[in-house]
């Protein structure tokens, strides 16, 4: 059984730029691969595609096949990340299961996944995946109730070992969920969330007030409640928990 510490020296911090670009590109390779054979059933290379209707009965049968590990990596889709945990609770005792997921998914179950015990949040963008005792793995695209919407099943050993290597870089640079604070309800709320997205764009205090239809003086307290719940010292530092938090999308 590979633990955590050969996990993450399979894929140290320190791992060169080089590395984690291959690793890209590998990754953009199957989802090209995946995208140009998505209308063929039969199984191609090792990879048999699937249609959004059956994705929960393929994640049931894959992870019910797990003897050793489990690594999964959740997005934002509530369908997705359901149908992942469902199975998830049935795993047995013996095998090692680890979650990443970033702070979308942690908004659709964060009850469920901070009840799980390895759990890591990464706040970059992630592509949904299920790695099985380094056989064979789940592989999602697209985006959830969207036409093209398609998932993959990989058994080709090395399109494997590159997941799984991905899924290694992505962990080593994860944090752990415990030390992850879990926002206010007030944090979370529509108008703290476009007051950060005014303090992101730079705007001035006065302009951003009259954008919001509200006072200067109720704006500027507004900001100050919302930094003193953040613990920010300055609006910057606020834009970077809100990110971390995943209140803000992290813009390219």
């Amino acid at each position: 059984m590979q633990t955590d510490v050969e996990l993450e020296e399979s894929a140290p911090r320190g791992h060169s730029a080089r590395l984690e670009q291959t690793l890209l590109q590998a990754r953009t390779l199957i989802e090209y691969t995946v995208s140009l054979h998505r209308r063929r059933p039969a199984t191609v290379s090792g990879m048999t595609h699937t249609d959004a209707e059956v994705t929960a009965e393929t994640l049931d049968r894959l992870i019910g096949r797990a003897r050793r590990s489990v690594n999964v990596a959740l997005t934002g889709s509530a369908g997705y990340v359901e149908a992942v945990l469902r199975r998830l609770v049935q795993v047995p005792s013996g095998v090692t299961v680890r979650v990443l997921c970033n702070p979308a998914a942690l908004d659709v179950a964060p009850a469920r996944l901070r009840s799980l015990p390895t759990v890591r949040v990464l706040r970059h963008e992630l592509c949904g995946i299920v790695v099985v005792d380094g056989m064979s793995a789940f592989l999602r695209l697209g985006n959830e109730g969207a036409a093209d919407e398609r998932a993959a099943v990989v058994t080709d050993r090395a399109a494997v070992s590159t997941l799984q290597l991905l899924y290694a870089g992505a962990w080593s640079r994860g944090r752990r969920l415990v030390d992850h604070p879990e926002p206010s309800p007030r944090l979370r709320s529509e108008l703290t969330r476009r007051i950060l997205e005014q303090l992101r764009s730079g705007r001035t205090d006065a302009t951003a007030a009259g954008a919001l239809q509200v006072s200067l003086r109720t704006y500027r307290r507004h900001v100050a409640e919302i930094m003193r719940e953040l613990d920010a010292s300055s609006r910057f530092q606020a834009g970077v928990r809100a990110v971390e938090l995943g209140l803000l999308h992290e813009t390219r």
